[in-house]
């Protein structure tokens, strides 16, 4: 028969639950209680195993309808149970206290046995269904065939039996037995929770692996990250730099616009000044001309001596012409007078003295065509005097034209030879620009080229830095594995020593219950509690893989020191310690 109570009840035993630790309340049950017999003791002794539900033993919801039942029961039930016989299970169930069961049991006006039990239902009906359930279980434990009336169930447990057959030497042995069970269920769950706990460090182990990858990979990502920033923030100064340069370049080009235009609006000013200047040197030619012409200009004497000269010159024209007009009449009349030896400037200076001449005369012919020749003689020379000064007056005009375009040409070659000089600065000036633009571009060229290459170089100390550091980090990481590794085989090595070390102690107690049951007592030494709360500890709150190891486990039966031996025995119903 297997031993075992539930553990969802509130009084269950902890020695029947490995996951539970004994409490104080536990201890002082086993205490032995005041004015308990023979059937008392063995009821400490018995390991109560209530039904894994409290509620299912009764199949009322409310506690009144509860006790209300067992009312009907009531005759019953005072004239069959004893009440020291139940009151140890109902004390060690926390529904009884030590006062009320004192009462119950050594109260000298409570005599009668029927009035106890009355007396111990009103106590019980206080608890309420806590209470009532211990009832039905102590019923159940000591009085099954009553139990069995008043629930209509048949009971499960039936340790009354037991004792009322085979008396305190056949419980003694059973509960020996049960009790090495447990011993050997101990020590198998010891050994379990040492190999769990092995495994549970070599899960920390690869946890604490796992952690410094995650490490790693979260400090590369940082990193990255990092890096990420960085290059963000080169690129931004880059491109700050290149709208700076952008906007110096426009700034640049446009004050060297601006340089152009007033050095053309220079040019343009000095050309306007130098034909300022050979306007103002014609004006000022023209000028002096004339005031030469104005001195060079005749008197005004004269003047009136060339009008008089002119005056006289015109009466002699007339006079000449009116001679020839007089002339062929006076031929006709006087045609015999040039036969004298006359000039014929005397004839015609006195036309009237000698209008009777004669006109047939050869005389008078020879002199009019002496005079014709001569006429026509000066009417040639004056014609040619005409076209001299005819010609005169034109190669004057074409002499002051040229001369006037000799200045206008020298004027302009004057311009030109300026304009091509100011050209010639310009052109210098520009080259002079050009070459200063050519050095400063030459040393800009120099200084990036030189920037660039401390930057090379500045990047290439800073992959061979970072290289450095992963390479380092890599070794770090690699000798924390290693670290890691040999903590685990430590460990590893450390249970199989533990296991060797339980399975030697298991031979060892297995060959001492091999012994005489007549030799053997029964021992619960401290130090099995001890080991249960440690391990209990260890399994719900390790956090860590160096925490602290499990104890080594003690051999619970002992037959080699009498002071480690404990006794079960009607007198002394509870497991002491040897000391």
């Amino acid at each position: 028969m297997e031993l075992g109570t539930s553990p969802g009840c509130p009084w269950a035993d902890p020695l029947d639950s490995p996951d539970e630790s004994p409490g104080p309340a536990s201890e002082k049950e086993r205490e032995p209680g005041l004015g308990g017999g023979r059937s008392r003791r063995h009821s400490q002794r018995l390991p109560h195993t209530p039904q894994p539900a409290c509620e299912a033993m009764s199949d009322y919801e409310n506690d009144d309808e509860c006790w209300s039942v067992l009312e009907g029961f009531r005759v019953m039930l005072t004239s069959v149970i004893d009440p020291s016989r139940i009151t140890p299970y109902l004390r060690q169930c926390k529904v009884l206290n030590p006062d009320d069961e004192e009462q119950v049991l050594s109260d000298p006006n409570l005599v009668i046995r029927k009035r106890k039990v009355g007396v111990l239902l009103d106590i019980l009906q206080r608890t309420g269904h806590k209470g009532y359930v211990a009832f039905l279980e102590s019923l159940e434990l000591y009085y099954p065939q009553l139990y069995k009336k008043v629930t209509g169930k048949e009971p499960a447990r039936v340790f009354s039996m037991i004792i009322d057959a085979s008396g305190e030497s056949g419980l003694t042995q059973l509960l020996m037995t049960e009790v090495m069970k447990l011993q050997k269920k101990v020590q198998d769950l010891t050994a379990l929770l040492s190999s769990k706990d092995d495994f549970i460090k070599e899960l920390r182990v690869k946890d604490s692996l796992l952690r410094k990858h995650q490490e790693r990979v979260q400090r590369l990502k940082e990193e990255c990250e990092a890096g990420s920033r960085e290059l963000k923030r080169c690129k931004e100064e880059n491109y700050d730099l290149a709208m700076r340069l952008a906007r110096q370049s426009e700034e640049k080009g446009a004050a060297l616009m601006r340089n152009r235009d007033l050095q053309l609006e220079i040019d343009r000013l000095k050309h306007s000044l130098m034909k300022a200047e050979d306007d103002c040197k014609v004006e000022r030619k023209h000028t002096l001309k004339l005031r030469h012409a104005m001195e060079q200009r005749p008197s005004q004497e004269l003047l009136w001596e060339l009008q008089q000269q002119k005056a006289l010159l015109q009466a002699r024209v007339q006079e000449l012409e009116a001679s020839v007009q007089v002339g062929p009449q006076a031929g006709r009349v006087q045609p015999g007078q040039d036969s004298r030896g006359l000039p014929s400037q005397a004839i015609a200076f006195c036309p009237l003295q000698e209008g009777k001449l004669d006109r047939s005369s050869p005389y008078i012919q020879v002199l009019e065509e002496d005079w014709r020749q001569a006429l026509r003689d000066h009417q040639e020379q004056a014609n040619t005097i005409f076209s001299l000064r005819k010609d005169l007056r034109q190669g004057e005009a074409r002499r002051l034209r040229c001369m006037e375009e000799k200045e206008m040409f020298e004027l302009q070659c004057l311009a030109l030879r300026k304009d091509s000089k100011m050209y010639k600065d310009r052109i210098e000036a520009i080259l002079l620009q050009m070459e200063e633009v050519a050095i400063e571009r030459d040393q800009a060229i120099a200084t990036r080229e030189e920037l660039h290459l401390q930057h090379a170089r500045g990047l290439q100390e800073k992959d061979a830095l970072r290289k450095q550091v992963r390479e380092l980090g890599e070794k770090a990481d690699e000798l924390q594995l290693q670290v890691f590794q040999r903590e685990a085989q430590l460990l590893a090595v450390e249970g199989r020593l533990r296991r060797q070390q339980l399975e030697t102690l298991v031979l060892s107690s297995d060959l001492e219950d091999s012994s005489p049951r007549s030799s053997q007592e029964l021992s619960l030494p401290q130090d099995l509690e001890d080991t249960q709360l440690s391990d209990k500890g260890k399994v719900g709150t390790a956090v860590h893989p160096e925490a602290s190891r499990l104890p080594q486990a003690r051999p619970i039966f002992s037959t080699s020191s009498p002071c480690r031996n404990a006794c079960l025995s009607p007198h002394n119903p509870h497991p002491t310690d040897g000391n």
